[in-house]
């Protein structure tokens, strides 16, 4: 098993402080980072640092390509039943499913908070469900309502099924 990073050891507020410095020096100067670093009481190698900046510099990249890739998705379908929300949900499962999968080869998983992030994600999900299915059921109501009503005012049967049929397109 590989040895863990000298960055992943470093405390949360300097790890912290060194991102947004990676940030702001548009991933370069890891000698003057690596200078800081030793002021700061931590001896940390120019090259260790360019590697830290460069999986750092991927993930940035990844991140946004995947926001990019929601917005569009989310523009083209709009997203009236939580599409993009369910594949987060399932990629997320995913991941966490190869995580438990390779848990002895990796040194700093928490069983117990993998275990939480699981069923917290399955509880979203049945809470979405459940939030769509009463969705669905209130604009069934309205629709009967709203059909009802045109009927009452002179309208056509076909005139009031069309209304009822647009309504219910919103959420079916």
């Amino acid at each position: 098993m590989p040895a863990r990073s000298a960055i992943s050891l470093l405390p949360e507020d300097v790890r912290r402080e060194l991102d947004k410095k990676l940030l702001q020096n548009a991933f370069s100067s890891y000698t003057e980072l690596a200078s800081w670093l030793r002021e700061q009481g931590f001896e940390i190698s120019r090259s260790t640092l360019h590697r830290y900046g460069q999986k750092f510099e991927q993930q940035l990249s990844n991140l946004k390509t995947v926001a990019e890739q929601i917005k569009a998705i989310g523009e083209v379908t709009h997203d009236d039943e939580n599409l993009m929300g369910d594949a987060l949900t399932r990629l997320a499962q995913e991941k966490l499913f190869r995580v438990l999968v390779e848990m002895d080869q990796v040194e700093d998983v928490s069983f117990p908070a993998l275990v939480r992030a699981i069923a917290d994600l399955n509880r979203s999900s049945v809470t979405v469900k459940k939030y769509q299915s009463e969705v669905r059921q209130k604009a069934k109501v309205a629709a009967e309502e709203v059909e009802k009503t045109v009927q009452r005012e002179g309208l056509s049967p076909e005139t009031a099924a069309a209304i009822r049929a647009q309504i219910l397109g919103i959420v079916e």
